[in-house]
């Protein structure tokens, strides 16, 4: 076939093959004239909730109100554009001849342009190429208009030509139009609004709200009567329209979840996005914010963060990342939800939750409360009281931060970084040796974002869902797998249900003193929820889930300026319990299926039952619990016929003796134990001459072992004193101290002393009137 094309080229003259290959030539430059993306301006940033109904948009780079391109065109808009601007458009092949001829005769006869004659296909090239208006131009948007309609439908020309028609002052397309003086959609408009919005195009500069408006009314109502006469509408239709007035100034754009506004308008500049938020709870959430704004900022406390997650899909559907956005003060403008801040307390679920999983802890398990010292690091409760001893699920319900760090120290600190790193916490990126065990205390930083997913995804374990990623856009969204926007990082199925049934059922329980009851609350369905505040009182924490819901709330100023009414339990947690009031209430988690094994568990201390455990609990744990530790605190001991005093072995076999079970907590546990539980019984004390204890009846509970301590000054710049502090299982017992072997002094009832020991290593020992000794080893640090 080609042989024969070059040959018969060949046998064509000179002038024919010339002629030939201009046709060629012309042929190509047609086909290819046609840019293949018409228009190159930038948009603006347009988000909607997951209905379609407009949250708010950002103004494109170059100033104009420019929405992304439609892609249909609204039934009403269509027939009154048609009317008014072309009314044989879907006849034509972008140039309709008798209109251009008409409009040639009138401008030549005029020696003016009084009617331009283009088709909307030459509109739409017009507006694409944005030249100025002369004979020339107007020839090669015919062509160009031509070459359009052999590429694109009907109606996606109508759809590009509504998408950038300009509307008067800086408002360009349909879209930014409808919203901006009619303040709704376009597929809302009336047939007054589309007949005005129809006429406004044909020319914006001298036709606008502000001014002309008698000659853009009659204009429009004009276009109307062509309706009614062409019975696109009817009588009473035309009727009704005609009397709707002009709007008398442009609307301001919808300010629906801002902060979420400004992040899409950040990471999906321009362009459209329908996010999963949902416009009706996301208006109630913002009132609530709002109002519980208005009570905090009595205390100087400027900042607010929400966030709704639906954990049964994943997505966002109440984003408030601030409050008052309009405010350019008080870092109202700051999105809290992204940003990093100190964790507090709201990390201990995590660590309860792995020990279980690991099989190092059993849910009840006896912790201990007691004063610590860990290389220099001292923990104190937020009540600055000690317990003795208290149940894992209680210090957590109750937030209790010496059991929380003690927890860490048995787990691992390196291992316990890796774990949060492995859930999702992506802001604690320095080495675990940066944070140590003040980790758990809020010594690292998250974001509300991702502990709130975090919370989530530990709630989808338990409905048996898969960890996908949490999503901010609807998956249907147009570029939507390309956009950081849409999801939070991706995790792994880390959260078992097993453990994680259990650790909500110890955040059920949470009521602190300082706390909501919210038992008492007759509506309110069962939450699994923590709080946390920051040190310093700089942030106040509160998450809470259930099985539909994840909500996450953040108090506290953005500038990170500290208040002492700062805490999660009296400002978080009572904004938590209010945005859980507004979501629909549902029941609670079922209990995970084949996931537990049966095991006695000793009532007392938690442990699984030891030899000597008479009290005892058949309770669901996990398979790992079975290798902890069986009940350490039961022991055997042998008592007097009486039972007022303990017998040693060698005195047994000269008088009747009963053996009893008896629970024994370490000497400092005890001595704070017993000021919060009166039926805790002592070790009774030996019969004279009958022995003595292997259980040792005393503990330091300052200075503890290879602690180093620096003396603070007095005024008068002398070295101050350091306070020895001992505890012992018989109150009426007299204590004998001695430093370096140096006897000191002796005590009774309150074992204290004052100690002013020079820099260097130094070894405090006391003995009790029994003979019992115990010894700690402390170094003083010079200044």
């Amino acid at each position: 076939m080609g042989a024969k094309i070059i040959k018969y080229f060949k046998q064509l003259s000179i002038t024919r093959k010339v002629i030939l290959i201009l046709i060629t030539i012309l042929v190509i430059a047609y086909i290819f004239c046609l840019p293949r993306q018409l228009f190159h301006v930038p948009y603006s940033t347009v988000v909607t909730d997951r209905n379609g109904e407009l949250l708010g948009a950002r103004i494109a780079s170059d100033g104009q109100w420019r929405f992304p391109p439609r892609t249909t065109t609204p039934e009403k808009v269509k027939q009154c554009l048609i009317t008014f601007e072309d009314r044989h458009f879907y006849h034509h092949w972008g140039v309709n001849p008798v209109s251009t001829g008409r409009a040639a005769y009138q401008n030549l006869k005029n020696k003016r342009i009084v009617s331009g004659g283009s088709t909307l296909t030459m509109q739409t090239i017009r507006l694409a190429r944005n030249e100025s208006r002369t004979f020339g131009e107007k020839f090669i948007e015919m062509i160009l208009a031509t070459r359009l309609e052999f590429r694109a439908s009907k109606e996606k020309i109508l759809s590009m030509y509504v998408s950038h028609a300009p509307f008067g002052g800086n408002v360009v397309g349909l879209d930014a139009a409808a919203w901006r003086y009619f303040g709704h959609s376009a597929e809302e408009l009336s047939w007054a609004e589309a007949a005005m919005l129809a006429v406004l195009p044909n020319a914006p500069a001298m036709i606008h709200l502000s001014k002309s408006r008698q000659s853009l009314l009659n204009k429009r109502n004009r276009l109307l009567k062509q309706l009614r006469e062409r019975k696109i509408i009817d009588s009473s239709t035309y009727e009704l329209a005609i009397s709707e007035p002009l709007p008398d100034e442009p609307h301001s754009l919808p300010q629906i979840a801002p902060h979420l506004v400004s992040r899409f308008y950040q990471e999906r500049n321009g362009k459209y996005s329908v996010s999963t938020i949902d416009r009706g709870i996301q208006s109630q959430i913002e009132n609530a914010a709002e109002r519980w704004s208005n009570e905090f900022n009595r205390s100087d406390i400027r900042n607010l963060a929400i966030l709704v997650i639906d954990i049964r899909t994943n997505q966002v559907v109440a984003y408030c990342g601030n409050v008052n956005f309009e405010r350019k003060q008080s870092g109202n403008q700051v999105d809290v939800i992204q940003a990093p801040r100190s964790t507090g307390s709201i990390l201990k679920p995590f660590l309860y939750y792995a020990m279980l999983q690991e099989g190092s802890l059993l849910p009840h398990t006896l912790l201990p409360d007691i004063p610590i010292n860990i290389n220099g690091f001292t923990p104190q409760n937020f009540s600055l009281q000690f317990e003795g001893a208290v149940p894992a699920s209680e210090a957590l319900a109750r937030s209790l931060n010496i059991p929380a760090v003690t927890m860490l120290q048995k787990y691992g600190v390196p291992k316990f970084h890796t774990f949060l790193r492995q859930i999702g916490l992506k802001t604690i990126n320095r080495p675990a040796s940066h944070y140590g065990l003040s980790l758990i205390l809020g010594g690292a930083e998250a974001t509300l974002w991702d502990v709130t997913n975090t919370y989530a995804h530990m709630g989808r374990s338990l409905l048996q869902l898969p960890q996908t990623e949490c999503s901010l856009l609807l998956s249907d969204t147009e570029d939507s797998e390309n956009s950081e926007a849409v999801t939070s990082a991706k995790t792994t199925d880390v959260f078992q249900p097993g453990a994680v049934w259990q650790t909500f059922n110890a955040l059920t329980e949470v009521n602190r003193p300082e706390e909501i009851d919210w038992k008492s609350i007759p509506s309110m369905h069962p939450i699994a929820w923590k709080t946390g505040t920051s040190h310093g009182f700089r942030d106040a924490w509160a998450v809470g889930v259930t099985p539909h819901y994840a909500v996450g709330v953040w108090v506290g100023n953005a500038t990170g300026e500290g208040k002492p009414g700062l805490v999660g339990a009296r400002t978080a947690g009572p904004v938590l319990f209010d945005i859980f009031s507004l979501l629909p209430p549902t029941q609670w988690f079922k209990r995970p299926e084949n996931v537990f094994v049966k095991a006695e568990v000793c009532r007392k201390s938690g442990h699984l039952k030891g030899r000597f455990c008479e009290e005892t609990d058949t309770l669901l744990i996990l398979p790992a619990g079975l290798k902890t530790e069986a009940c350490p605190y039961h022991h055997l001991i042998t008592l007097s016929a009486d039972e007022t005093h303990r017998i040693y072995e060698n005195c047994a076999n000269l008088e009747p003796t009963i053996q009893k079970s008896w629970f024994t907590l370490p000497p400092v546990w005890e001595w704070y134990y017993r000021q919060h539980h009166p039926e805790y019984s002592p070790l009774l004390p030996f019969k004279p001459g009958c022995g003595e204890d292997a259980l040792q009846p005393m503990q330091f509970i300052y200075p503890p072992m290879n602690a180093r301590i620096v003396l603070p000054k007095q005024m008068d710049g002398s070295p101050g004193y350091m306070t020895a502090e001992l505890a012992h299982g018989n109150p009426a017992t007299t204590i004998f101290w001695h430093l370096d072997n140096t006897y000191l002094t002796q005590t009774q009832d309150f074992h204290k002393i004052s100690l002013q020991p020079t820099p260097g290593k130094h070894s405090l020992t006391a003995v009790d009137s029994a003979g019992n000794t115990v010894t700690t080893t402390f170094y003083i640090n010079p200044l």
